[in-house]
């Protein structure tokens, strides 16, 4: 864990500042001296050029970090993934970082290990043997951080909360030297949970596989696709649907009430009913967490069809279900 959060006495209110264990995350290593052209040709987004990251510098910047998907050949996203590059030393072969949901970790890991095929590259779900761990803080320069040796770990993109602006870290760390953390607390993995869905950047779950076409879920406007970068699987079809076609349906932010009752019901891959339509689901829950600072509230991630906001009330499940309400993006849509 990060040496200047340990005994930290600010992590003692979790809505400033957090350490947490995240058991819903896993680890993928790709390693090679040809795992970057591998991975060019599987994965949504560019992986050349990434800037190598030796622990304990923690990768950030688009040069050092990217957010990266894997399509079926259908073009539907079977997977997402935080990626960077972190070598063991300056001289051995790449090895890139895939922090992802751990329910799908392995298969798709095995699925990664099929296309391997002549290349020298070896793809491994490490998932049972490093803990990922969160840390968020809305009061100081997160960059400051350094990880321990042995540790790597990446910045992800500030979440805004009101008036205030939080900075996260994902970090991984062998589970052999690890040791449980106090800071871990129940508050402050809600909280993580909590600022992930409030990013609106997704996170493909084993309820969600095969679902959505990037756009659908705003992968391209969270800088998650690169349209330049040549071929991957479902590749025709994503660009299809950006330059030839309208975009019908996107990733929302929206709100319920958070109670014993409903909450069974906030839960990704649910899906979401239209009231004026009630016949078929408009939409599908992508991500859901408690809000953090509203006991009574509960924040989610919906993808829907665009018309179903026009009119009638989204509800969770069935026509009758939780009401939900729409909030606003904290980004823009990139329009083609």
């Amino acid at each position: 864990m990060t040496k200047q959060t340990q005994n930290n006495p600010h992590f003692s209110n979790p809505l400033h500042q957090g350490l947490t264990v995240l058991p819903q995350w896993g680890l993928i290593f790709v390693e090679g001296p040809d795992a970057a052209t591998f991975l060019q040709n599987q994965l949504s987004n560019s992986v050349l050029g990434l800037k190598r990251t030796l622990s304990p510098e923690i990768a950030k910047g688009n040069g050092a970090v990217r957010l990266v998907g894997y399509c079926s050949p259908k073009g539907r996203l079977m997977a997402s993934a935080w990626l960077g590059l972190f070598p063991v030393n300056d001289t051995s072969d790449d090895r890139f970082a895939l922090f992802i949901s751990r329910d799908i970790a392995t298969a798709f890991a095995k699925r990664l290990s099929m296309f391997v095929l002549r290349s020298k590259v070896t793809v491994k779900d490490v998932s049972d043997e490093w803990l990922i761990s969160g840390i968020y803080d809305e009061n100081k320069p997160i960059d400051d951080l350094h990880a321990a040796a042995g540790t790597i770990g990446l910045r992800m993109p500030d979440v805004a909360i009101n008036t205030l602006s939080y900075g996260r870290i994902l970090v991984a760390e062998p589970a052999s030297v690890s040791k449980p953390t106090k800071e871990s607390t129940t508050e402050c993995q809600n909280m993580w949970n909590y600022l992930e869905v409030m990013s609106a950047i997704p996170r493909i779950v084993l309820a969600t596989q095969e679902q959505f076409v990037p756009q659908m879920i705003n992968f391209e406007s969270v800088a998650g696709v690169d349209f330049k970068k040549g071929c991957y699987p479902g590749q025709e079809i994503v660009a299809r649907s950006q330059y030839r076609g309208v975009i019908k349906r996107r990733l929302q932010l929206a709100h319920g009430s958070n109670d014993p009752v409903t909450l069974a019901f906030f839960q990704a891959g649910v899906e979401v009913f239209n009231s004026g339509d009630p016949s078929q689901p408009a939409g599908m829950i992508v991500l859901a967490a408690a809000n953090s600072f509203d006991n009574a509230r509960i924040d989610l991630q919906v993808e829907c069809k665009l018309e179903a906001l026009e009119a009638g009330e989204l509800r969770v499940a069935n026509p009758e279900g939780p009401a939900l309400k729409i909030d606003a993006l904290p980004y823009p849509l990139i329009e083609i």
